[in-house]
């Protein structure tokens, strides 16, 4: 039998993605804190190329929570997890050489990011909700 105060905190990590960090955070900074299906839906109307990757890591988050919560034998609901961490830290730089002007060489960098998103159930306030 499990007890209540037991959290189902589950993540996600993508490593490796070929978008850059500055882009990547733009989309992450949009559904950190929020709920977890209300998160998902933003990312799939969001214009940015990056919210395809985030949503990704975001419903496999969701989808680890519901496999441990089957593994503990509680029960689950999708609509109470929230977004509590995502973030989103620089990978490996490709790096690329450009034929430039003059016999030079332009460097390019290809940047890529390492996306991890951690979807909890929403705090329950023990102290009757003062905040």
């Amino acid at each position: 039998m499990a007890t209540e105060n037991t959290t189902i905190e589950a993540r996600a990590v993508a490593r490796h993605v070929r978008v850059t960090p500055m882009k990547a955070r733009r989309v992450v900074d949009l559904i950190r804190g929020k709920n977890a299906a209300d998160a998902v839906s933003v990312l799939k109307f969001a214009p940015q190329a990056a919210a395809e990757p985030v949503r990704k890591v975001l419903e496999s988050a969701i989808a680890n929570a519901r496999v441990k919560a089957d593994q503990l034998a509680e029960r689950f609901d999708e609509r109470e997890l929230v977004v509590s961490w995502a973030t989103v830290d620089e990978g490996p730089t490709m790096k690329r050489f450009r034929p430039r002007a003059q016999g030079r060489a332009g460097r390019i960098n290809k940047r890529t990011s390492h996306i991890t998103v951690v979807v909890a159930p929403k705090p329950t306030t023990q102290n009757g909700g003062t905040r």
